[in-house]
């Protein structure tokens, strides 16, 4: 029954964000170094060299973000350099990401270019560690667990 409470509460907030008007706009000409942060539906169309945070992000095929995201919900046509860490993530066709997606809802299309390391379904979401390697060990330990 947790299951289907999950998909319900997520099929909400993806119509939520839908509906919702677009409230900033960040042009394809515009370059933003620093901390982003926002609230209600934002579109990048430019570049944003820092983190991003907010409830609803639109990364369109010219947007380019370099660093990490922590929303409510990203679709994303462009290129991300970082981390995502979000309730629900979309990757469009034309999009490039690289790094870690952690989410409770993934959808990816054909064409999109994911190179990173992905955690989905997770009731709790924390940033994963990319560059973390396993010892031998863990892995082997791993293994018998699977086996």
């Amino acid at each position: 029954m947790g299951l289907f409470n999950q998909k319900d509460n997520l099929e909400q907030e993806s119509q939520r964000a839908e509906k919702e008007v677009i409230s900033s706009i960040i042009d394809q000409k515009m370059v933003i170094t620093g901390k982003l942060n926002f609230e209600g539906k934002a579109r990048i169309d430019g570049t944003i060299e820092g983190d991003v945070s907010g409830e609803h992000l639109i990364l369109s095929e010219s947007g380019k973000i370099v660093g990490n995201i922590q929303v409510s919900t990203f679709v994303c046509h462009g290129t991300l350099e970082g981390n995502i860490k979000a309730s629900l993530v979309n990757a469009r066709k034309t999009c490039h990401i690289q790094g870690c997606i952690e989410s409770n809802s993934l959808t990816v299309e054909p064409g999109a270019a994911l190179n990173g390391e992905m955690k989905v379904a997770s009731s709790e979401l924390h940033l994963v560690g990319c560059n973390e390697t396993k010892s031998g060990e863990e892995e082997s330990q791993q293994t018998q667990q699977q086996g």
